[in-house]
């Protein structure tokens, strides 16, 4: 029993560090390290197609992929990265339905490939809907899933239920769950950019810069905003 334990919580470390690996290449933008791990993770994903937990980690890391890509306009990659990703969380959601997380960077993941391609959009917006719905019926004090959600109003405009003002409502309420969240302050700052909060926007992204000095996005976007 002892032996097993000690198992499951080596197995956990790991994880944990191979999250924080892929996060810390997400925040430099480096996406050489990150398609490093991915053929890595796609490797492990193969061999073991029955564990959710593997199939997660390739999403995960295929997510800040398509994330990087469309922060340096690299539309057509971040699309390929996503509907890779897409596969892998699919999986994952189907071997555990009950887990928020897994259904969260699936419904991310399909968010993820319509600012790539506006015609996806048809395709891909009910799954980012109805899977980051889904993560937040099963776990409502997910700060994740409310900024997943966040984003997603973000990008839909309001004739179609959407808009900044109710995104700036959502990532609020993902800071409120998770009041160190730097991703959550990131995009914070993006959506008072769009309404123009210039000033709201500094203080938001100067925060998420304190949370998280190493974020590329963040420095970028807080030198593009006007004093």
């Amino acid at each position: 029993m002892r032996l097993l334990l000690a198992s499951v919580v080596l197995i956990s470390q790991a994880m944990a560090g191979s999250t924080d690996e892929l996060r810390a290449a997400r925040d430099r933008q480096d996406r050489a390290a990150l398609e490093k791990s991915i053929a890595a993770l796609a490797a492990q994903a193969e061999k073991k197609p029955a564990d959710a937990q593997a199939q997660y980690a390739l999403a995960l890391a295929e997510s800040y992929l398509a994330e990087i890509s469309l922060e340096m306009r690299l539309r057509n990659e971040a699309k390929a990265a996503a509907e890779k990703g897409i596969q892998a969380a699919e999986k994952a959601a189907q071997l555990k339905p009950d887990n928020a997380e897994y259904h969260r960077i699936l419904g991310t993941l399909c968010g993820q490939v319509i600012p790539a391609n506006v015609l996806a959009g048809l395709k891909y917006g009910k799954c980012a809907m109805e899977s980051v719905n889904k993560a937040l019926q099963l776990d409502a004090k997910s700060s994740l899933a409310w900024l997943s959600k966040g984003v997603g109003n973000y990008y839909l405009p309001p004739s179609f239920g959407g808009g900044v003002d109710l995104a700036i409502k959502d990532m609020e309420k993902a800071i409120s769950l998770d009041p160190k969240s730097s991703d959550a302050y990131v995009w914070l700052g993006t959506a008072l950019r769009k309404k123009n909060a210039n000033a709201e926007a500094r203080k938001a992204l100067e925060k998420a810069l304190q949370l998280n000095p190493n974020r590329v996005w963040a420095k970028q976007l807080l030198e593009k905003t006007p004093q």
